[in-house]
């Protein structure tokens, strides 16, 4: 992934180099979270579904995708 995969929001300052590292980080937290709660819960559709929803919506506060 590199700088030019993401939009900044307006309001948003950031370089290129630490936008691409919270986009990283971000991608890499939201896998993480869903990676565990698949493995502890047998039957967490509602629950992933909500996770992702977050993730999307806190990464749509800071880039345009």
């Amino acid at each position: 992934m590199d700088n030019t995969d993401w939009t900044l929001h307006s309001h948003i300052t950031l370089d290129d180099k630490v936008a691409c590292d919270v986009a990283k980080i971000a991608c890499a937290l939201k896998s993480l979270s869903v990676y565990t709660i698949e493995a502890l819960e047998d039957n967490a559709s509602e629950d992933l579904n909500i996770i992702v929803d977050e993730g999307i919506a806190a990464i749509r506060r800071i880039f345009i995708w």
